[in-house]
């Protein structure tokens, strides 16, 4: 916050008879500085997070950027998976049957995942924890027979999972628990640009996660690169925008060949099996959940069908297609052609 300012003099007895002679003479108004940009570098969600906002006075700039900070620090404290004290780990770790009362912003976070698991047909889902050790995403890859895939898909799956949203309260059924991989990055940014307010222009990269609010100085928004799905040094499409969120997801760089089978690091909750489909997807959307959560659903569906959701839904996405021999095909939904005609995505 910046320091109080002067904003009045208080003028003696008399002085203020000298007034009704000649009046007092006026201070100049203090003149500020261009707003400069101001920058903060730090890891957090197992992931590079950079923050960046504009200020004529670097303490108020500063400060700014805390409060974004805490906002997804505090988050992630919440979400981690890699946290045993977390809140989503105690959920996680509770007895099948046992009532666990969750923090209220969990609770609102859960209720919007779980809608989200069934507008998208459950292409989205983030309770497959056992099938991601099933077939051994993170720790190299392995092809789980048909017996070891049948029981994980048996045990994955938010419908495991009761949750009373009055209550706050949720009841594991089963021995399932919920990964926040796919839109942990999208709540704290949310939080994060619930928390901080203003007019004040500033942008977050998380891990590849972009949300912005307001122009910078003399912009008409924040330019923001996709990347190629498999050369990622090179710029598949630019958009320019000043509010919202900007999402990928894409697989090239992590998935693994295992025995000729290709794993990928996004599941198709659906099948329980790695998604097919070779490329990336970008979403836009003015909250961050919705865009995290909705590149991870439209990438499992693939082209076809993710392109004919987006498009019914109204949803801002477009597909980089690649492994066809052909070079990128590109290709947007009706939402994202309109909203960023510049970007050349078609």
């Amino acid at each position: 916050m910046g320091h109080p300012r002067q904003i009045g003099w208080l003028v003696g007895a008399s002085l203020a008879a000298a007034a009704t002679l000649a009046p007092a003479p006026r201070p100049a108004a203090p003149v500020e500085a261009p707003p400069s940009p101001i920058s903060r570098d730090v890891h957090l969600m197992g992931t590079r997070a950079t923050l960046t906002t504009f200020d004529a006075v670097r303490s108020r700039g500063l400060a700014r950027l805390e409060t974004l900070l805490e906002a997804l620090e505090a988050t992630d404290a919440e979400l981690s998976t890699w946290r045993a004290d977390s809140a989503l780990s105690r959920l996680n770790t509770a007895p099948p049957g046992a009532p666990v009362r969750l923090p209220a912003s969990l609770c609102r976070t859960l209720g919007d995942v779980r809608r989200w698991t069934s507008q998208t047909g459950g292409a989205f889902d983030p309770a497959v924890a056992p099938l991601v050790d099933a077939w051994q995403i993170r720790s190299g890859g392995a092809v789980p027979d048909a017996e070891t895939l049948r029981r994980a898909r048996r045990a994955s799956g938010l419908h495991h999972l009761r949750l009373d949203e009055r209550a706050c309260v949720a009841v594991r059924t089963g021995d399932v628990s919920l990964d926040a991989g796919a839109f942990g990055k999208g709540e704290a940014l949310d939080r994060a640009a619930d928390a901080v307010g203003g007019v004040a222009p500033w942008i977050i990269d998380l891990g590849g996660q972009v949300i912005v609010h307001g122009a910078p100085p003399g912009g008409s928004g924040w330019t923001v690169d996709v990347a190629h799905p498999q050369r990622r040094d090179d710029v598949a499409l630019t958009v320019t925008f000043e509010r919202g969120s900007l999402a990928t997801s894409g697989g090239s760089e992590r998935d693994r060949l295992v025995g000729g089978t290709r794993i990928g690091h996004i599941l198709d909750p659906r099948t329980g099996r790695p998604a097919t489909y070779q490329g990336s997807v970008t979403v836009w959307h003015e909250r961050a959940l919705v865009a995290d959560v909705l590149s991870t659903a439209l990438f499992v569906m693939g082209v076809d069908a993710g392109l004919a959701w987006a498009d019914d839904h109204g949803v801002a996405a477009v597909f980089l297609q690649t492994g066809d021999g052909r070079g990128l095909n590109v290709s947007a939904s009706d939402a994202f052609a309109k909203h960023f005609p510049g970007s050349g995505a078609r």
